[in-house]
């Protein structure tokens, strides 16, 4: 499995390549900017971008959703709770982001869903919260976790739709119980470490103490 974490846009938002190194199917999750530096990547790693995968429908993890689909012809996958969302952004939102809105969906997926990439199965935990829609992708020892669990901290919940209870609800029963050893691979770079575990995160992460 070939995986690259990059951090994109002025919100260092981190976008994932994920690819199958056999039939060379792969997908990249929240383009949020730099489409040009995340296509360099595919090619130079022989990534076919089958799809285009949101966490969460959010204007700086989605900006980068009309050039990708434009330029690779992916599909553009999101949970149904945030595909509304997604496509109905104000403009002046879109403009101060310089880009077009999104696409609409082309496949909406549910908790439990699996996407597949030749050998690689990502499997859709949804994890509302940060947004009613927001998901966690998990494969092969690793969750991408979005907005909504990050290195030593967790997203946020002052947004229209989010929710203290249901971010926390969603951390304590969907994440928390995966393997200690599972890599986290968060959707902001907040400072420190680029990744973590979820035994790291159960041991030191301050907003987890007392779930």
């Amino acid at each position: 499995m070939f995986l690259k974490q990059l951090q994109v846009g002025h919100m260092a938002v981190f976008a994932y390549i994920i690819g199958d190194t056999e039939s060379g199917a792969g997908v990249v999750v929240d383009p949020g900017a730099d489409v040009d530096g995340i296509l360099s990547e595919v090619r130079n790693n022989k990534v076919t971008v089958k799809y285009i995968i949101n966490t969460h429908g959010h204007v700086d993890h989605i900006a980068g959703n009309a050039e990708l689909k434009e330029k690779t012809g992916a599909k553009i996958i999101i949970h149904e709770d945030d595909a509304d969302m997604m496509i109905s952004h104000p403009f002046i939102i879109m403009r101060m982001f310089r880009t077009k809105p999104s696409p609409p969906a082309d496949i909406k997926v549910h908790d439990g869903d699996t996407i597949e990439l030749g050998a690689i199965k990502l499997k859709v935990i949804h994890t509302p919260g940060h947004s009613p829609g927001s998901i966690s992708l998990y494969t092969q020892g690793y969750i991408l976790t979005g907005d909504t669990l990050f290195v030593e901290s967790v997203g946020s919940t002052n947004l229209v739709g989010s929710s203290r209870e249901v971010l926390y609800s969603s951390i304590r029963e969907k994440l928390l119980v995966l393997p200690d050893d599972t890599v986290v691979l968060p959707g902001h770079n907040i400072g420190g470490d680029l990744t973590s575990t979820i035994g790291h995160e159960k041991a030191h992460n301050p907003f987890l103490q007392n779930l």
